[in-house]
Order: structure tokens, then C-alpha cells, then sequence
């Protein structure tokens, strides 16, 4: 089962550029690296065991398949992403840098120059110049050159290489296990016995991919299709919780105001209505992300431009 993107921009192979608006990511991968420059809020971020809080300005970096996942702080966090494939660039298949954060990785003059290269990038992608795919994949080569000889790393091996692919495979399998079951009773025993191995395996697996335990992760995907649902309207708050996962009205109730700091009735009330015409909105119990148009992409890089001119 693979990582299902979003965005299908085909038209540079190897390479896709967007700017997303990101309310929250479930933990997911991807064979290409990606860079990401946040532009108006705290971006809280996990991976690898670890958890990053991203400020405005920052710049982060995925190596390939790694499991990561998102969270706004405080409010919904606009960034600009570039997707650029390992299979177009073969040397970096199987390289992994040492952290995610570039923050105090990179000289002022570095960051300055990779950020207006990301710019560039984005400019020429969205613009569509000509010949701007031999622009945008030559350019993407001289960042990740410019990173990966600037940046600790480490080149997998080809047994490490083979364990990461089966890891990720049994990630995707119990994500997909969680999606077909949150509104059962689900017990990690079941997945276990799927998977052929024992329940404190499995446990320790699902504690080092997700950074959680089998339970909180049922529990995020049971409240995020609640969220959606509420968002959706027309349902009666106890009809959400059973269509969520939750027997127990009263403890749904309690839970998410724990969890989100309101009542769902609360919610409902500041649930985000989005533009269509500006954004592609995908709400789902793995993410609430809006994908700007071209045209609002075009916008927004304006506000990237400002955000270098006021660190130059």
C-alpha cells in the first residue's frame, strides 16, 4: 500500500512543488526527499522517535522514507514544500541525514541562498517557463548537493535499506488495519496474530513508528473522523460518536475536550470553512490540509519573499 499524495502535478518528473496550509498529518512516507519552508506558524513535527516544534522561518528535511507526521501549535501552518524524487537523483536513495531541523545547521549566507533557491524553484514550477522542468530538477540537484555536503549523514545499508522498506510496509499495514476497524472494537492483539508476532512485538513496533501507543493512534484517528464529521454538519453529536469509534457518548465528550481544549458542541461552532476556489481542501481521519491553487500559491510566495527580505 503507498503513500497516497495529494497533489498529482506529473507535469516535472521527479519533482512536485506546492504550497499547503496544515492543520494536521497522521504519520505517513514517501521515497522522495522533502524540503520545507514554514512560513506563518509553529509547525509542530515527529519523526524518528522525535518531536520538533518548527518556527516561522524554519527550513526542515525528510530523507526518504521517513515516517513523519504534523500538527499545528496554535494555528493552521502554511508552508512550502518540495517533493524531489531519490529515483531521479540515484546517489541519494539510500542517504539519511543525522536530524530534520536545519535551524542552526546552515551559516545565515546558506539558509539565505537555499531559501531564495526554493523560491526560484517555485517561481519557475508555477509559472511554468520555458524549458522550467530542466530548471526546477537542476536546481533541486544543486540544493540537495549543497545540503548533503553541509549536513551530517550516514548511507544506509543495503540490509538497513531492505529493514526500512519492511517497517514501512507493516506501518502502511496497520495503518490500513486502523482504517478499517476504528469503528469496531479493535484490539492490538488482532493485528499481532495478522502479522504473525507476539503482542509486546508489536507494542514496541507501533510505540517506535508512531511515537504513541496503539490505543492513543486509535484513538487520533477515531477523534479526526469526528472532527470531520462535525465539520460536515447534519449529524447529532451522539450519532458522531458512534460513527467515530465511541460506545460512550459521555466519554467522547470528555475525551475531546481534553484532547482539544473544547466540547465538540464548542467545535462545531469554530469549525474552519474554506474557500474552494482558492484551496483543495482534504479532510480526512488521516489529514486537514488545504492545498492552494496556482493562483494563490503565486500569492503566497510573495509573503515567503517578504519573510527573506526581513532576514537579509
Amino acid at each position: 500500500m503507498e503513500e497516497l499524495e495529494i497533489i498529482q502535478d506529473r507535469e516535472v518528473n521527479g519533482l512536485r512543488v506546492f504550497v499547503n496550509t496544515v492543520n494536521y498529518r497522521t504519520p505517513h512516507f514517501h521515497p522522495e526527499w522533502e524540503l520545507i519552508w514554514v512560513l506563518n506558524a509553529p509547525l509542530a513535527v515527529t519523526c524518528r522517535q522525535k518531536q520538533y516544534v518548527v518556527q516561522p522561518g524554519g527550513l526542515v528535511l525528510f530523507s526518504p522514507n521517513s515516517a513523519h507526521e504534523f500538527h499545528k501549535v496554535q494555528q493552521d501552518c502554511t508552508f512550502l514544500c518540495l517533493q524531489i524524487s531519490s529515483q531521479a537523483l540515484g546517489s541519494t536513495v539510500n542517504i539519511q541525514t543525522e536530524d530534520i531541523c536545519l535551524d542552526g545547521k546552515l551559516s545565515k549566507e546558506n539558509t539565505l541562498w537555499l531559501k531564495k533557491t526554493m523560491l526560484k524553484v517555485a517561481s519557475a514550477y508555477l509559472y511554468r517557463t520555458d524549458f522550467y522542468d530542466l530548471y526546477c530538477l537542476g536546481k533541486c540537484g544543486l540544493m540537495l548537493h549543497h545540503l548533503l555536503t553541509n549536513l551530517p549523514y550516514r548511507i544506509l545499508s543495503a540490509e538497513e535499506a531492505e529493514n526500512t522498506d519492511r517497517k514501512n510496509a507493516r506501518l502502511m499495514r496497520l495503518i490500513q488495519f486502523v482504517d478499517e476497524h476504528y469503528m469496531q472494537k479493535i484490539r492490538l492483539s488482532d493485528f499481532a496474530q495478522q502479522e504473525g508476532c507476539s503482542v509486546s512485538y508489536i507494542s514496541h513496533f507501533v510505540k517506535e513508528a508512531l511515537n504513541m501507543t496503539f490505543q492513543d493512534y486509535v484513538n487520533t484517528v477515531r477523534f479526526n473522523c469526528a472532527r470531520k464529521l462535525i465539520a460536515a454538519g447534519n449529524r447529532s453529536m451522539v450519532n458522531i460518536s458512534m460513527e467515530s469509534g465511541f460506545s460512550d457518548y459521555r466519554y467522547f465528550s470528555r475525551a475531546f475536550q481534553d484532547t482539544f481544549g473544547m466540547t465538540p458542541a464548542e467545535y462545531s461552532q469554530q469549525a474552519v470553512h474554506f474557500v474552494p476556489e482558492e484551496t483543495h481542501v482534504h479532510h480526512s481521519i488521516h489529514s486537514l490540509e488545504q492545498i492552494h491553487t496556482r493562483g494563490r500559491s503565486l500569492q503566497l510566495l510573495q509573503e515567503f519573499k517578504n519573510q527573506i527580505d526581513s532576514e537579509s
